[in-house]
């Protein structure tokens, strides 16, 4: 809104002083990320007291189930609320409402906050610790990607250039581009040139429907990286700090790419695809950035708010979507490691359980999924509840309290957000 407000002062009055800051997206930028932070932790706080005083939570593990006798009850949970209001304000203050990509983002977090919102509403309040229909879900992050994918076929505004460069011509900077184009193609990390074209993988189709059938594979390609994303934040999302944590440190990385796609000379210098118009994402994710980290105030341990199913799920879809627009999508299985470590023990234990279910002896992976719980559960734990159950994956016989497994997650998110940047330039 100020955004739009100084351009028309600026247009119906000439100069304005001060008015030229809010055309850089530096400024906008660090002053969405401070806004963020200091809602998050101003509005952790009265919601916090609010859901105390009105005694809603969900109930949590007590200290019987905890190794170090945390205790997890009695703690508000919904926290979501807040990063979700943290980002939408600083966005609408200061964000570009007319780009699309912004348009975008601002739809997937109201989307997946609701969507969060409902499943933690039946917890909650109807005490039915199922929550949402699994089937709603997955309905609900479809719904998302095919939004997103589709306006990112369709919109005539995301466009693409492959190729800029610019050279000094008379002590000016003049810049050559490519031609705008609607396009396919996505970033292979590691590879010289590495701009790869999903249409490519349609040739035998024909010169004309390869590209057809490469824009159908894009948008269910979007849609399963905003479900699984999504997903592996929502499983991360089990101890004080962890998945706020995390996620701040990917969207860092995910910042500092899409302010290399979204510039002309960093582009160029990188040699990446430069996406006119994704630069208004580093406003969002600097504010997502200043949310997560204002909220770690509150959520760090002893955690006395968590962020619920309204934060995860949209934490979750927020990285995929951005992953999605700037066409970096093939870096988050780097970016989001730990996401994917979390999803696939869950898989593992799951497809292995239900394999031997019925047999005389039962077959664990691990001794608890997700992978961050295995690390604070004893073999003694599992086999008091099933003595005859075998585990594959025991680890060693120390256990961990929570604030250390926290931390050493986020130092091997760090060490792969930092391996994500470095792919820019490692080829």
């Amino acid at each position: 809104m100020l955004y739009h407000l100084f351009e028309y002062l600026t247009t119906a009055y000439g100069h304005l002083a001060g008015a030229r800051l809010f055309t850089y997206i530096s400024f906008r930028a660090i002053t969405a990320g401070i806004i963020g932070l200091c809602m998050s932790i101003w509005l952790g706080k009265a919601f916090i007291r609010y859901m105390k005083r009105h005694n809603i939570s969900e109930t949590q593990r007590d200290e019987k189930t905890d190794p170090f006798n945390v205790g997890k009850k009695g703690v508000p949970t919904m926290g979501g609320l807040v990063v979700i209001a943290a980002v939408l304000v600083p966005c609408l203050l200061l964000g570009k409402l007319t780009n699309i990509y912004m348009i975008l983002l601002l739809i997937t977090t109201l989307l997946m906050g609701a969507l969060g919102f409902a499943d933690d509403y039946i917890k909650t309040f109807r005490k039915n610790k199922d929550g949402l229909n699994g089937w709603i879900k997955i309905a609900g992050q479809v719904s998302l990607g095919l939004i997103v994918g589709l306006t990112l076929r369709f919109a005539p505004a995301a466009t693409m250039n492959e190729v800029v460069t610019s050279h000094i011509e008379n002590n000016v900077v003049v810049v050559e581009k490519t031609p705008e184009i609607k396009s396919t193609q996505t970033t292979i990390p590691f590879v010289k040139h590495h701009n790869f074209n999903y249409a490519d993988l349609f040739s035998w189709t024909g010169e004309t429907n390869k590209y057809r059938f490469g824009w159908i594979f894009f948008v269910l390609l979007t849609v399963f990286v905003v479900a699984a994303v999504s997903n592996g934040a929502n499983l991360n999302d089990g101890m004080d700090g962890m998945c706020a944590g995390n996620s701040a440190i990917i969207a860092i990385a995910l910042l500092i790419l899409a302010y290399t796609s979204g510039s002309v000379v960093w582009a160029e210098y990188f040699d990446v695809m430069y996406i006119p118009g994704s630069e208004e994402l580093v406003v969002f994710l600097a504010s997502f950035v200043g949310a997560l980290v204002g909220y770690l105030w509150w959520n760090g341990f002893p955690a006395q708010v968590f962020l619920g199913d309204t934060g995860s799920l949209t934490v979750g879809g927020i990285i995929g979507v951005c992953a999605m627009v700037i066409h970096k999508e093939l870096l988050i299985p780097v970016l989001c490691g730990v996401f994917l470590m979390e999803s696939v023990s869950v898989i593992l234990q799951t497809q292995v359980y239900k394999r031997y279910k019925n047999s005389p002896q039962h077959v664990r992976v691990f001794k608890r999924a997700p992978l961050h719980d295995h690390f604070r559960t004893s073999v003694e734990q599992v086999l008091k509840n099933d003595p005859t159950c075998r585990i594959i994956f025991r680890g060693g016989k120390e256990l961990h309290h929570e604030t250390k497994i926290v931390l050493r997650f986020c130092i091997i998110t760090l060490i792969l957000a930092a391996i994500t940047i470095l792919t820019l330039k490692i080829r």
